[in-house]
Formats: C-alpha cells, structure tokens, sequence
C-alpha cells in the first residue's frame, strides 16, 4: 500500500517535468505504478474481512488460560462465538504486549565524581599451564575515573571478597562513597534491590573503608554497566592472544592490564585517560587510613601425631611436642597459628594451586623430620613405568583414570596394580591385565584370581631369561659374605 505522502512526491515530480520511467527509480516504484498514481487508480483499500477483537476479553481470557494460547483460541470459538485465525490470534497476543513483562529501564545515574564505584564476578575458562581452568573474575571499577581493579580466583566466598577489596583499596589509598553490586548472598542477608537488607559483618567491613553498599534492583544490571562493560573488555582485549603458566603469572598480567596498561589508554568515545581522571578525582574520594587491619578468618585444627595441621590441602609443621587443638588464624597471604605454650607461629601462604606441600614456620631453618598422616603420595613415576610394559597397559591406565571405572581412589589403584606387577612375572601380568580390559575389571583381588586362572590353565608363557650369577662377582658381595652374622635369638626367645 502506497502512502499519500510518496503519491505526492510522485505527482510533484511529473509536474516538474520528470519521465514516469525517471520518477519510478527515484522514489523506488515501477513505471506501472507511476501511472496509475498519475492515473489517480491507486488509492487505500480497507479490508471488508478484517477481524476485530476486544483487548480486554483477550487479556481476560489469556489471564483464565493461564497463557497457553491453544486453550485461548478454543475457548474464544466455543464460548464466544469468535471465529479468527489462529495466527492472527497470535500475533493480536503479541502486538498488544499480553502476557510479555514490560522491561522497565533503569534510572539514569551521573558521573558524579567521588559518588559511586561498581564492584561484580564472572567466570571466565581460561589455559592455565596447559589446563583448561575454570576461574572468577573479581572486579572493582569506579565509575567517574573508569579505573580498575581486577583478579582472578579459583573460587569466591565472602572472606575472598573481602580479601579483594583490601588489596584494591589499599592499593588506590582511596574509595568512592557508595559501591553498588548486584543482588549477591556474599553481601545481602535478605532481599534485593531498594529492600535488600546487608549482612552486619559486611557492613562493618565497608565502614571501616568508609563506604556504603547499595544493590541494584533485580533484573536492572545496567546499573552498574560500566562494570558490566568492564568484563566485556576483558573478554576482548586481555584474555584473547595471552599464555598463562599459573595463577600467579594470571593475576601479574591482570593487576599490569588493568592498573598500568589500560589505566593509561585514552577511552574510544571521549579520549579521556583513566590514570588522569582518578587523580583528578581524589579531592572528592575519601582517602583511607595509613594502616588498616586485613580482613582474617578464624579457623580450629588438630595437631596430628606427627606435629601437623591441614589446611586448603597443605600441611604445616608445628615444631614441639604440643598436641591438641589449636587456634589458626588465616590472612590474605599468610596464616598465624596459635599454639599452646609457644609464641605465634607465622606463615605464608603457598600459591594457588598448590597441594599437598609441607610447610615449615617463618624463620626455622630446621625441616619437618617426618610425614604428615594424611598426606597424599603421587603415582606418576608408578604410571609411568606401567605404561612402559605396552599398549595394552597403557589403555588399561586410560580406562582407570576414566569416568567409566568404578574406581574412586585412583592413585591408590595405581600404586597396588604396580605392587602387584612387582610380584607377577611379566608375561603373566600383561595377560592379566589384557583380560581385564576386555571385561573391564578395576579391582585389585579380581586381577589376582584372574591371574591364578591363567596359571592354572597353561594359557601364559613363563619362560624367561636365564638367571646370571654375575653378582657374586662383585666387589661389594665378595667383602660381605664374610660378615658377621646378626643373632636372632631375641625374636626366638619372644615366640617362646
């Protein structure tokens, strides 16, 4: 249908002295059209079958059907009377907004220097040393300045959190007056938005920096956008083209990323320089104190035979012979424990990542004489020299260490399946082990009894290397077999 307005133009145009062919290219119609404007045929067509429905039965009925549109269209025809299409009936639903939630914009907020900083965590899958890790973003922007504050972790709890804002706000010196976030548990007791009521341990924590939190309302996450955008700039210009070997060389190119590098980038739309602005901001921030104690955790550990305590997978010796429980109280980057009878043992906390490390007090020279109890023993250099028999260990090694085995304890199976390699001669084991694959066996006593099954069949070849002898030459036997012998009455005498 052709307006009346581009008629017009049409006409206007043939006035001028246009051809009907000229006319139709400029305005986008064919010379037949042209001339039937000219003509005056054209005009507006009412539809005669055009169906009219009362928004205010659809809405009422669509609210009774509890918005299943098939039940709408039955109802409309059965009860009513109404005969429509069921397409036009969908799409009267969709033009006139029944049943969709009407997304409300959030309230525009200035850049009010000093005001606000946004803080918020995202997950990103990143390779760290060759591992696809899952890891948290913490953020924390200001919103006038546009500088930030980034790292990443391997999990977030509330003590991380706090942890966070530590490490920033003592490395700006300063904070905004208000940090909004969204509707988090880590911050939040109950509620969200406007109504959100925070937790009295995070409320002391802000006021001790000299801030407020504030949480934007549910479902308005452009509240706090530039945090939002923020994230998407990491997405697309940190993470992209950049090799990490661990955390600690992650969170050195993110702290360089996001406090040099990028602080010092004007921005695309304004060209404004974020390391500028926050020094022109500083008048209106609020400055911080020279010292602040680090937020701390507490946490109660007992002091094993061996003189140890576990704590995030790493052990820390105790020197001494107290025993019992003991106070521990963890840091950012370090833990103090708390023993009886003895000063505060200080120490620092391993990287992220680390397991199953021994770790002496700060300022003993002296090593841990013994193990801890529960400490976990590697099987690499077992699996590596089972995989070193052939394919056929190497697949059964895959099918173990697999989610389709049974076996729980891996590293435990491992070091018992190379025990039992240690007592079995090789033609037999390798037979063992390529019948347990076939079955898919994954237990230790089953790979005995499969093994006494070859024996006794004759279905293995024993035959083997002859013995050499070449060892009573040697110098080391030829000067002890002439020792003395150790008596072993002592033990005789115990049996008796």
């Amino acid at each position: 249908m052709i307006k009346e307005d581009k008629r017009k133009v049409v006409r206007t145009l043939f006035a001028e002295g246009k051809k009907k062919k000229e006319i139709g290219r400029l305005v986008n119609l064919s010379p037949k059209t042209v001339r039937k404007i000219l003509a005056g045929d054209v005009s507006k067509k009412q539809r005669i079958d055009k169906k009219i429905l009362d928004i205010d039965l659809l809405r009422d009925v669509y609210k009774r059907c509890d918005g299943y549109v098939q039940r709408v269209y039955e109802i409309l025809t059965e009860e009513y009377g109404i005969k429509v299409g069921y397409s036009t009936l969908t799409r009267m639903i969709r033009h006139n907004n029944i049943g969709q939630k009407i997304d409300k914009r959030c309230f525009h907020v200035g850049d009010v220097p000093g005001e606000e900083m946004q803080h918020d965590v995202t997950s990103y899958k990143l390779k760290i040393g060759g591992k696809i890790t899952r890891v948290i973003c913490s953020a924390l922007y200001f919103r006038y300045s546009k500088m930030r504050y980034v790292k990443f972790y391997p999990y977030f709890n509330r003590f991380k959190m706090k942890c966070f804002f530590y490490e920033a706000l003592s490395y700006w010196k300063y904070t905004a007056k208000t940090c909004v976030i969204d509707n988090t548990s880590l911050a939040i007791l109950h509620g969200t938005g406007k109504n959100a009521v925070f937790c009295p341990e995070m409320i002391a924590f802000a006021k001790t920096y000299g801030f407020e939190w504030i949480a934007h309302e549910k479902g308005h996450a452009n509240r706090k956008a530039g945090e939002e955008r923020n994230f998407w700039t990491i997405e697309t210009n940190f993470i992209p083209g950049r090799m990490f070997i661990d955390w600690e060389d992650l969170n050195h190119q993110g702290f360089d990323w996001s406090t040099v590098r990028y602080a010092k980038r004007p921005q695309s739309k304004t060209g404004l320089i974020p390391i500028v602005l926050f020094e022109q901001e500083k008048p209106c921030l609020i400055k911080l104190p020279e010292y602040i104690e680090p937020p701390y955790k507490p946490h109660k550990r007992d002091i094993d035979k061996y003189g140890y305590i576990s704590l995030d997978a790493n052990f820390y010796w105790i020197p001494g012979k107290s025993r019992g429980e003991v106070s521990v109280i963890e840091y950012p980057d370090k833990i103090k424990v708390f023993a009886p009878g003895q000063a505060p043992l200080e120490y620092l906390l391993p990287a992220w990542g680390t397991r199953n490390k021994k770790i002496p007090p700060q300022g003993v020279d002296i090593q841990p004489p013994y193990e801890p109890r529960h400490i976990k023993k590697p099987c690499h250099e077992e699996e590596r020299k089972l995989r070193y028999l052939g394919k056929i260990l190497c697949e059964y090694l895959d099918f173990i260490k697999s989610s389709q085995s049974e076996v729980k304890q891996k590293p435990h199976f491992i070091r018992d399946l190379y025990g039992l390699r240690k007592k079995m001669a090789p033609s037999l084991f390798i037979a063992t082990i390529e019948r347990a694959l076939k079955y898919r066996v994954a237990n230790i006593e089953t790979l005995i009894r499969i093994s006494s099954q070859l024996m006794g069949k004759g279905l293995c070849d024993f035959s083997t290397q002859p013995i050499n002898n070449d060892y009573e030459k040697r110098e080391a036997y030829q000067e002890g077999r002439f020792s003395q012998e150790e008596d072993f009455g002592f033990y005789k005498n115990m049996e008796e």
